[in-house]
């Protein structure tokens, strides 16, 4: 595996401030992506999570999804940079579900949890008795989080719910794209990751409710429900107007200019916000008459006009180089910037600077990593515990509390 240069992790001393979610305890029966998003989230918090994994399988799917891999002395390990996205911060515990000591070990562990996160099948859990009424029988308190494609209820329930068939189910592959082309996924499983990022909203509100009243509640969120909700302006447009938006390719449906435009000798980033920015941005390239023209004076014009706009701006753009307008633009004020490759990303000092590539150690094994983007004044992030081995910490169960930090 080739790994660019990156920054150490953030150093966090022992007597650092200990997270916000310091005490909360989470068991985590899920996979893949959206459960693990929202579990390493409340890890990174503070929260003590353990991973429960199947051993007939491996543990969780994404262990298997790769390359790369980290690489150890004897090859390639079970951590691919996928499985390793999502899964610090947690313990790793080998169980199966489907024998009764495997049952009888998850019911004694939702007994001491705040929380459960699981993404199986609406009812899959159902037969091994770690639903959520019998989970609520062991601990009326637990905030019990099901994920899955539809939800629990409605025709499509039954149905597996993967990122592509959600970001298709649910409008946005539509919208992204060439207009002349197919129909588009976003290049990560962003469906998954939204999902994740609502999943430990929902926990946190449902925790806060659980703490005031001791009642505990299950919390049931779609893949698709949630790919939906953050369709946003477009979604809103839709049913203001009763009308399919168009695919744009990099261009915005409600602001013109706003896109990605060709230069002499590569790409810039132009985003238009208001009519004094496109004043400036006119005067910047070149073509300071635009705005006197009535077919481009105000916002709603220009979305009217924008094949014409389009006709005169491009070539303006493709004249000059990168660095010429993005100096231009930002004398002017106008929101401009770059086309990065992930590669120039990490290299870049901003990144740095924030911490958003961090590294971490297991067993003598480098782990580059995605930094948290919270910036907390008092409780910050800590980084404590790297993405685990598969089953390496089955040793917790022995524990009267298997969560202890």
């Amino acid at each position: 595996m080739r790994l660019h240069p990156q920054p150490a992790a953030r150093a966090v001393t022992d007597d650092a401030p200990r997270g916000p979610l310091h005490g909360v305890k989470v068991l985590d029966l899920s996979r893949i992506l959206a459960g693990p998003t929202a579990t390493q989230m409340l890890g990174d918090l503070g929260a003590s999570v353990l991973k429960i994994e199947n051993p007939d399988t491996g543990g969780d799917d994404t262990r298997q999804w790769g390359p790369p891999y980290v690489e150890g002395p004897e090859g390639p390990t079970d951590l691919s940079g996928y499985f390793m996205a999502a899964n610090r911060n947690k313990r790793s515990v080998a169980l199966d579900i489907a024998t009764a000591e495997g049952q009888a070990a998850v019911r004694r562990l939702a007994g001491l949890a705040d929380i459960l996160v699981e993404n199986f099948k609406p009812g899959g859990l159902r037969k091994y008795g770690l639903d959520w009424e019998a989970m609520r029988a062991v601990n009326p308190r637990l905030v019990y989080c099901s994920i899955s494609g539809f939800g629990q209820t409605g025709p499509n329930s039954h149905k597996p719910g993967y990122d592509l068939m959600a970001q298709g189910f649910g409008g946005i592959m539509s919208l992204t794209g060439a207009p002349d082309g197919l129909p588009m996924k976003v290049g990560v499983g962003i469906a998954d990751v939204m999902c994740g990022m609502y999943a430990a909203i929902g926990i946190l509100a449902a925790l806060r409710h659980a703490e005031a009243t001791g009642e505990g509640q299950q919390i049931d969120l779609a893949l698709v429900d949630a790919q939906v909700a953050w369709t946003i302006n477009e979604g809103v447009n839709t049913r203001l107007s009763g009308e399919a938006p168009l695919r744009r390719g990099n261009d915005h449906p409600n602001i013109v200019p706003y896109g990605v435009y060709e230069t002499a000798d590569g790409h810039v980033i132009v985003a238009v916000g208001n009519d004094g920015q496109f004043r400036r941005f006119a005067a910047a390239v070149g073509q300071g008459a635009l705005p006197g023209d009535e077919r481009f004076a105000t916002n709603p014009a220009r979305i009217r006009n924008r094949g014409a706009l389009a006709d005169v701006l491009e070539p303006a753009l493709r004249a000059m180089t990168t660095a010429a307008v993005t100096e231009a633009l930002e004398a002017g004020g106008v929101p401009v910037g770059p086309v990065l490759t992930l590669p120039e990303v990490f290299e870049t000092e901003q990144v740095r600077a924030r911490d958003m590539a961090v590294d971490m150690e297991s067993d003598g094994l480098r782990l580059p990593l995605l930094g948290n983007p919270l910036r907390f004044s008092a409780t910050p992030v800590r980084y404590r515990l790297p993405p685990p081995r598969f089953g390496a910490h089955g040793d917790a169960l022995e524990r009267d509390d298997p969560f202890e930090d």
